[in-house]
């Protein structure tokens, strides 16, 4: 009866607020005295795709205790006054289940977040920085060219609305009469030579129109950066001070690293900026041009060079503001610079209205031929893109030399590989956008190649015919790759075997086994297929420019005079790679359509922010959100206000991304409760993905660190695992986290104890596995229960910050010599 009315209490009371501390619960019940043993807790935490609290505490009746519906933390209805029933809970710790999912792939406006896929790539790049020893000033040059490379990234979305929008729309199509007489609805912007001649007819004035689409599309993406930053990433950390005596060194451990309000708002500011500017560099440029060709009015010619100086001074500033502040993660940073956050867009809005203005004034004898005066724009964005690349190349290199490690992904140049993947993915979203656009004008037309318009700038075009070599390639790559997996099978053919010795072989069985596990293995290729494809990304994205600008043709007219092969080979690429380009913009579009309507395929795509979205957004404010900037301190917040509630002993339990997720949360907790949580792991990408692409927060010193200052910690990997492996520690430490590799299957054939075929586990159901409960059985043991113990007169600022009591933590220290059977393996001066 107690319980069923603890559940409807905690049901109609609804959630907690993630950030408020819990009221304090009783750790004694009146039956068993005050001083009675407090209980063990086992905080879950899922993976990527997400699961229901229900599979996740195996109990179809589960009530959620803390949060919200966007993540919140789930108990079985039977253990919602678990703590003042102790005595029940003595043989098995209470289960809580951290559900996250919904922070990735709740609703179908997720979807569109496959816009904003270069952003995301791009701001991974900042966080692949090699770890870094006595390079201060490399470090910060490191965020800094990435920061850069973002900027030109926004512009170059901008840029590629105002080619189909202004250029593509409204000046060629409109203006020319067998483009207009095939989109009639375009016919009130048309001239008199093409049937029209209204007030919009003039090109200034039809550009001034046009303007409008890029514009919201900039405003667009200022609205969501804004939304999503108060949904996702507005939860503060604990508001502890740093501890001078803190062991922690690692940026996932400082206060301020979860909460970058100060840089979102900045970069968000500057990025928006950059967006109206393009805009009205598009629109107002091309008018001062043409006033300072035709000798008109001196008044116009004026005024075009003072809104050209005016653009170009934004620009600067813009620049300035993306230059001249990174991350702050010392302490908790506040503070907001307001006069900039408002000022800088608003100014940028307002040259753009100014712009807009002078484009429409009357200008009789403008007409509009050819491309839209401006195009080599797109040359100059990806030039600028492939000279900050090679930089943060030459920079990342040298941060490498200062501490090398083996194990680091391309020897430290996961970044600008990455980088120039997402420079890569913007140009064939622009590309593919602009190309597709001009054919639909052009209907049964060639768009550069005697249709009824000129079509986007050669460059796209020449960026389109390096695929087909970039595939070939890639192909190449995989062959390789496949060859590596079959001398990797023929080797786990012979080891299956070995690993069932008392079993009778079945050749079916071993080569299923043998090939999951070759499979999983090509996890660790990933490096080599990243670094060669983005070489070949920047070698053929050069030959791309350099052929665009010395021909100023399309390839197949560029080869007109060139041998027949030449021609031909010529002509092949720029088809193919026009069709390639377009099939895989409309793929992306109707992928995204499909996870709107479609909640599986939102799941599919949920996997992917999974990873992608773990780290703040300190490159591009326009990325999706960093749903770990809501999720951590959910994290935090829990085990500070239940240890300090109760003072028993916690088992924080991760699997897959919530193991990544578990050690950030741990490395945020306070000295004094850390050591009062062990830590279990299994399916883990901790080492194989962050450790290799991340080396600098999640490096062997890093992973070292956090086996310190936890009070216990066991990783549990599989073979046939794609995703997670052992942590691989330096030294005794490594056999003290990671247990040998668990069999998989658990049996080889049919046994009296599995009389069906057991499965291939691969990366689920960790908690199947004997050795789950075992290992997580030896780390409550190793955590000695704790008592809490009135408050000391006199503690320090720091614990009083948030109510955090230094006693327990003598009291629930580990043994102070640690045997064989340890998990944490190590004595401890603990008293």
């Amino acid at each position: 009866m107690e319980r069923a009315t603890a559940a409807r209490t905690a049901r109609n009371n609804g959630p907690a607020h993630p950030n408020k501390p819990a009221d304090p619960v009783p750790t004694a019940h009146p039956d068993h005295g005050e001083e009675a043993e407090p209980i063990a807790l086992e905080l879950l935490v899922h993976g990527v795709g997400g699961t229901t609290p229900e599979e996740m505490l195996g109990d179809p009746r589960t009530v959620r205790v803390s949060g919200d519906g966007t993540a919140a933390v789930h108990r079985r209805t039977d253990d919602v006054d678990a703590e003042s029933r102790p005595a029940d809970h003595r043989d098995r710790p209470v289960p809580e289940a951290y559900v996250w999912s919904n922070l990735t792939s709740g609703n179908g406006s997720r979807a569109l977040w496959l816009l904003l896929l270069p952003f995301m790539v791009v701001n991974l790049a900042h966080w692949m920085r090699p770890t870094a020893r006595r390079a201060k000033r490399a470090v910060r040059t490191y965020g800094l060219l990435v920061r850069l490379i973002a900027l030109s990234l926004t512009v170059l979305l901008v840029a590629a609305a105002c080619e189909i929008a202004i250029d593509l729309t409204a000046w060629q199509c409109a203006g020319t009469r067998a483009c207009v007489d095939d989109h009639s609805w375009l016919g009130f912007l048309a001239p008199e030579s093409a049937g029209g001649g209204g007030w919009w007819s003039q090109p200034g004035r039809r550009l001034a129109l046009a303007a409008l689409l890029p514009a919201a599309l900039t405003g667009l993406l200022w609205y969501l950066s804004h939304r999503t930053w108060s949904a996702y990433e507005s939860q503060q950390p604990l508001p502890h001070q740093p501890d001078p005596e803190e062991t922690s060194r690692n940026a996932l451990g400082r206060p301020g690293f979860w909460y970058g309000r100060r840089l979102v708002a900045r970069l968000r500011a500057a990025h928006t900026a950059a967006g109206l500017l393009t805009v009205a560099a598009a629109v107002g440029a091309s008018a001062a041009r043409y006033d300072r060709r035709a000798g008109g009015p001196a008044l116009l010619d004026v005024l075009g060079w003072a809104l050209e100086a005016a653009l170009v001074a934004g620009g600067a500033v813009v620049v300035w503001v993306v230059c001249r502040r990174g991350r702050s993660e010392n302490r908790l940073d506040r503070r907001l610079d307001r006069t900039l956050v408002r000022r800088l867009p608003l100014a940028a809005l307002a040259l753009l209205v100014l712009a807009v203005l002078y484009a429409g004034w009357s200008r009789p004898g403008w007409t509009s031929a050819g491309r839209l005066p401006g195009n080599p724009t797109f040359g100059g964005i990806t030039l600028v893109q492939g000279a900050l690349v090679l930089a943060l190349a030459v920079v990342a290199t040298h941060i490498h030399r200062t501490s090398p490690d083996a194990r680091t992904a391309i020897r430290g140049l996961g970044g600008p590989a990455v980088a120039m993947l997402a420079c890569a993915l913007g140009g064939v979203m622009s590309g593919g956008g602009s190309q597709r656009v001009a054919d639909w004008l052009d209907g049964s037309g060639s768009p550069g190649a005697g249709g009824s318009i000129d079509g986007p700038p050669a460059l796209l075009t020449w960026q389109a015919s390096v695929i087909p070599p970039l595939l070939v390639v890639v192909a190449a790559l995989c062959g390789w790759l496949a060859v590596r997996t079959a001398q990797r099978l023929r080797r786990e053919l012979a080891q299956v075997p070995r690993d069932y010795p008392d079993e009778r072989p079945d050749t079916a069985r071993t080569r299923r086994i043998a090939s999951t596990r070759a499979g999983a293995a090509l996890t660790d290729r990933v490096p080599l297929i990243v670094g060669v494809t983005s070489a070949a990304t920047l070698l053929l994205g050069a030959a791309a420019l350099i052929g665009a600008w010395a021909t100023g043709e399309v390839p197949g007219e560029a080869a007109k005079s060139a041998p027949a092969f030449v021609e031909g080979t010529a002509e092949t690429a720029q088809a193919l790679g026009s069709w390639l380009i377009g099939l895989g913009f409309i793929l992306f579009v109707t992928w995204g359509r499909r996870a709107y309507r479609d909640p599986s395929a939102r799941r599919t795509i949920g996997i992917l922010w999974d990873v992608g979205t773990f780290w703040p957004r300190a490159a591009h404010p326009f990325a999706p959100p960093c749903y770990a900037e809501r999720a951590v301190p959910d994290l935090t917040w829990r085990m500070h206000t239940w240890t300090r509630a109760t003072g028993g002993r916690l088992v924080l339990s991760g699997h897959s991304q919530g193991s990544v997720l578990a050690a950030a949360a741990a490395w945020q907790l306070l000295p004094s409760v850390r050591k009062r949580v062990a830590l279990l792991t299994y399916g883990s990408p901790l080492e194989r993905l962050y450790g290799r692409w991340f080396p600098a927060h999640f490096g062997p010193a890093a992973l070292s660190s956090l086996h310190r200052e936890v009070d216990c910690w066991r990783n549990l990997h599989r073979p046939t695992d794609p995703i997670g492996g052992p942590v691989r520690l330096h030294g005794d430490c490594g056999p003290q986290v990671d247990r040998e590799p668990l069999k998989d299957p658990l049996a080889y054939g049919r046994t009296e104890a599995h009389p069906l075929p057991a499965p291939i586990l691969g990366h689920g159901d960790y908690q199947a596995d004997p050795a789950f409960a075992e290992e997580r059985g030896r780390l409550l043991a190793r955590l000695r229960p704790a008592v809490p113990r009135p408050r000391p007169e006199g503690a320090g600022a720091r614990e009083a910050a948030v109510g955090v009591d230094e006693a327990p933590a003598a009291a629930a220290a580990p043994e102070a010599t640690a045997g064989p059977e340890d998990p944490g393996g190590r004595p401890s001066t603990a008293g």
